[in-house]
């Protein structure tokens, strides 16, 4: 299994290469050079321990490279960030045809610790087998910083920079980063918001400066071994729903998660429709409903980790949708960053929405959703998945759906109280947040700082 770019590079890399480079050498990203088919029964897996199939999954997209004891640490620890208290898929009928999947079990309460858990092993393999180290850059809405600390503090071979825009993240959010006490961590605030955090990690990424001091990636879903982890519990939910191909619901800002659900669907998997539901940072849905894509400065809403109006993996959907047209996908993409503003052409709009619809909710149908799912099922959501749900009962004509939470209610206490009345549970693991020393490096919305700051870290 080797993995090609988005723009056309060619020169294959196994997945060790597409792991550790997090972009392609062109600016792209990195997709399998082809899809492969399942030599073992993936319905069987699919219903099976969550543990195996996700070590079936990695298999199958080559992660085997780095080794068998190196895909059974990951698997073992998605697995556990995965299932429930009760050690079972953690899917939730709530109505006929119509399932949530709580997705929000791991140790930061998000649903980026399934990927980020898996990936931090995987990572320390591959540098293990070369001796190198790396500098991880990331930036964050809010929930991958959380995770990405958790499961990278303390590593020998990897230092994290992880950015995020300050006062644009949950105060639960920031705390899970900031109060991490690991040498090699360091939180950045930003004084912008998400996309600038994320652009500014994509010019790091291609920075000779950097590269010729020692490896550097990115742990953000531009990498495909972030979005490989999240594959499994799209195959594990649609059978635990006993659903023939459910449709998928996801709330999402970079849509790595929702193609996640495509690459489950693209390898036979019982994988459904996929629809994409976002906030008022919707430069997503407007560009596959209308075929505008305009980059406008993202504002701030109560699904914060959201709040993107470029988000990297509608690249991978584009070249997708264009047959796989390299060629397409760099004009695209080299328009839209010189722009911020394309016209996409009608058979390229005709080809994205056959592959997945958008839709887009406002801040008060996200309140009055929180409100409706515990006045009617007696569960309290965080605004994230009230932004799914609601994008979900839209579309409930009979047809099974399964809408994705992503998020513990807690971590976005503020909103949910105003919508409910009631303060939402507090977990012991937020509780214990509250009183520790933050860290935080401030900087400008400036690319040139961003780079002083990393090389000063990497290299001190």
């Amino acid at each position: 299994m080797n993995y090609i770019g988005t723009r056309g590079f060619r020169e294959p890399r196994t997945f060790a290469g597409a792991l550790l480079d997090g972009l392609a050498p062109d600016g792209g990203l990195y997709v399998p050079e082809t899809y492969p088919t399942p030599s073992f029964d993936l319905t069987a897996a699919s219903a099976g321990d969550y543990g195996l199939l996700t070590e079936k999954l990695l298999t199958l997209f080559g992660v085997d490279v780095l080794g068998a004891e190196a895909v059974q640490k990951a698997a073992a620890r998605t697995k556990a960030a995965f299932l429930n208290d009760a050690g079972k898929t953690p899917l939730v009928q709530v109505e006929d045809n119509l399932w949530i999947l709580e997705l929000w079990h791991g140790p930061t309460l998000a649903f980026k610790d399934m990927a980020m858990q898996m990936i931090a092993p995987l990572t320390d393999a591959a540098l293990a087998q070369t001796g190198e180290k790396l500098t991880l850059v990331t930036a964050t809405s809010g929930d991958t910083g959380a995770a990405a600390v958790r499961a990278f503090a303390g590593s020998e071979h990897v230092k994290l920079v992880v950015f995020h825009p300050l006062g644009r993240v949950s105060p639960v959010q920031r705390l899970q980063m900031t109060t991490v006490e690991a040498d090699n961590v360091l939180n950045i605030g930003v004084e912008g918001d998400f996309d600038d955090c994320q652009r500014m990690v994509k010019r790091l990424l291609g920075e000779e400066e950097l590269k010729q001091n020692g490896l550097i990636s990115s742990v953000n879903s531009i990498n495909w071994g972030r979005l490989l982890g999240q594959v499994p519990y799209y195959l594990a939910a649609a059978a635990a729903s006993g659903a023939e191909k459910p449709e998928f619901v996801v709330p999402t800002g970079n849509f790595g998660d929702a193609f996640a659900g495509w690459v489950g669907r693209k390898i036979g998997g019982n994988v459904g429709h996929i629809h994409a539901a976002v906030n008022r940072n919707d430069a997503l849905a407007q560009a596959i409903n209308t075929g505008h894509y305009v980059r406008h400065q993202a504002v701030e809403t109560a699904s914060v980790s959201m709040d993107v109006q470029a988000p990297s993996n509608f690249e991978r959907l584009v070249f997708e949708a264009s047959n796989r047209s390299a060629e397409g996908t760099k004009g695209v993409f080299d328009n839209f960053n010189a722009t911020g503003n394309v016209h996409l052409s009608g058979d390229l709009q005709d080809a994205l929405r056959a592959q997945v619809t958008a839709s887009t909710i406002s801040e008060e149908e996200t309140a009055q959703t929180i409100k409706y799912a515990h006045d009617k099922w007696g569960k309290v959501i965080c605004p994230h998945t009230a932004v799914a749900i609601a994008a979900a009962l839209k579309r409930n004509d009979g047809q099974p759906i399964i809408a994705l939470s992503t998020a513990h209610a807690a971590k976005f206490p503020d909103f949910v109280t105003k919508a409910l009345g009631f303060a939402p549970e507090v977990p012991e693991a937020i509780q214990k947040l509250h009183g520790h020393k933050e860290t935080i490096h401030s900087i400008r919305n400036d690319e040139f700082a961003a780079l002083e700051a990393v090389k000063a870290f990497a290299h001190g």
